[in-house]
């Protein structure tokens, strides 16, 4: 079968991939396809309809189809390829540190595609009902909240009329509002955890404005009806996470919308043999958003899950130029030059990146992370060499909300012996 070569392939269309596209053609790559299984692009955003979105990218508030389509525009206006309705079956290493792709598609059938550099875009996909073991019948009525906005948003249907949602991540909460908008009744939000999951402001915009409750520290028991959910039972849980006896609660309801967690599209990734992190399910990367596979770089929720879109376009745009540049030199990291760890303590749960290699850091570079818990009155700060270099004060942190600290190049320069880095979460004298 022959093979199409390109230098740059991204392997999905969605915002991440979008803009790695555009960033990599800005940066003087001209040979670049990109791969969506879809009938279009802009991924999950063609669903998004609410607004919120590009106030840090354009300065403006958006639709989702309408930042979508921003980033289309400039694909086109590019005359950068791309593919529809295509599936990545496979990704390989090949000769010569050739990326080899098979694709299928109902136009073409199968193709094999070779690229110098990939950058992985596939995004993530809702957790199912499958991973949570509620007790009951497998009635008609449950939704992921994705499911629950596509068939609102794009196909024209009510999921149902008197709805429960569990959990409270960002989808869920937006769900909350839509379906309320729609003229469906939405009864409560349960969340298993002691804080909600989603940005501060969908809990204002999408349940206390609607007077819907939440309730944190609890969760779905059981879901009663057989043909189609009748009722649910909600109960309020303990801190190991279990159902306390006696705290039951009934709800009558058609629909249960479930807004349990992200899981990033990596299925390609592990195949590859990337190195990945246990606590974002996505691939370890470096400063230049490289994996552990020399030449296959990721952004985007496919690499660890986003509370902002715009924070992806910049985080791919990041990818795209990276790719661009290894293209143009072979810029994979020198053997044996120094990749130093980025450790953390004090409630962080991961960075992105993990390492950074000090000379290959730019102007900045952005640390991104995410806390476990919910703290209040702390002091961010990076230590280089076990000297502070950076320090931002924050009221409140949540795991709902990304972080983020930035180090510059010159910063960098002023420890030219750069041994250990260190991100810490203190408490704010």
């Amino acid at each position: 079968m022959d093979r199409t070569a390109y230098n740059l392939i991204i392997i999905g269309g969605g915002p991440a991939g979008l803009a790695a596209a555009v960033s990599a053609y800005d940066a003087g790559e001209r040979s670049i396809l990109i791969l969506e299984r879809d009938t279009r692009l802009g991924g999950i955003l063609n669903q998004c309809i609410h607004n919120g979105f590009g106030l840090h990218t354009f300065q403006e508030e958006l639709t989702g189809p309408e930042y979508a389509q921003r980033y289309i525009d400039k694909v086109v206006e590019r005359g950068i390829e791309y593919r529809l309705d295509t599936m990545v079956m496979s990704l390989e290493m090949g000769e010569n540190k050739l990326k080899e792709i098979m694709a299928v598609s109902e136009q073409e059938g199968l193709r094999l595609y070779s690229a110098k550099a990939v950058v992985l875009a596939m995004g993530c996909r809702e957790r199912s009902r499958g991973a949570l073991n509620i007790p009951g019948f497998r009635p008609a009525g449950v939704f992921s909240a994705g499911t629950a906005q596509r068939l609102v948003n794009i196909e024209g249907y009510l999921p149902g009329r008197r709805v429960v949602i569990l959990g409270s991540g960002d989808i869920g909460l937006i769900m909350a509002r839509r379906m309320t908008l729609e003229g469906a009744k939405v009864l409560v939000c349960a969340e298993l955890m002691p804080y909600s999951g989603g940005l501060k402001r969908n809990i204002v915009q999408c349940l206390d404005d609607y007077h819907i409750p939440l309730k944190l520290s609890h969760t779905v028991v059981r879901i009663e009806g057989k043909e189609r959910v009748e009722g649910v039972v909600i109960a309020e849980v303990g801190p190991d996470r279990k159902p306390i006896p006696g705290t039951e609660e009934h709800y009558d309801c058609d629909t249960l919308l479930l807004s349990v967690g992200l899981l990033p599209e990596n299925e390609l990734t592990i195949t590859l043999g990337a190195e990945m992190s246990r606590v974002t399910n996505g691939p370890v990367v470096n400063e230049s958003l490289e994996t552990s596979v020399p030449g296959v770089f990721a952004a985007g929720n496919v690499l660890h899950v986003h509370d902002l879109v715009d924070y992806v376009s910049e985080e791919a745009g990041k990818a795209g130029e990276s790719a661009a540049l290894y293209i143009a030199d072979s810029a994979e990291l020198e053997e044996g030059a120094p990749r130093i760890p980025i450790e953390f303590e004090g409630g962080v749960r991961y960075t992105v990146p993990s390492a950074v290699a000090p000379d290959r850091v730019k102007k900045w570079l952005k640390i991104r992370f995410r806390v476990g818990d919910v703290m209040q009155n702390r002091k961010v700060a990076l230590y280089l060499n076990g000297e502070l270099a950076v320090a931002k004060k924050r009221r409140v942190m949540a795991p709902g909300e990304m972080e983020e600290l930035v180090l510059t190049e010159k910063i960098l320069d002023a420890h030219p012996d750069l041994k250990r880095i260190e991100l810490k979460v203190e408490e704010d004298a």
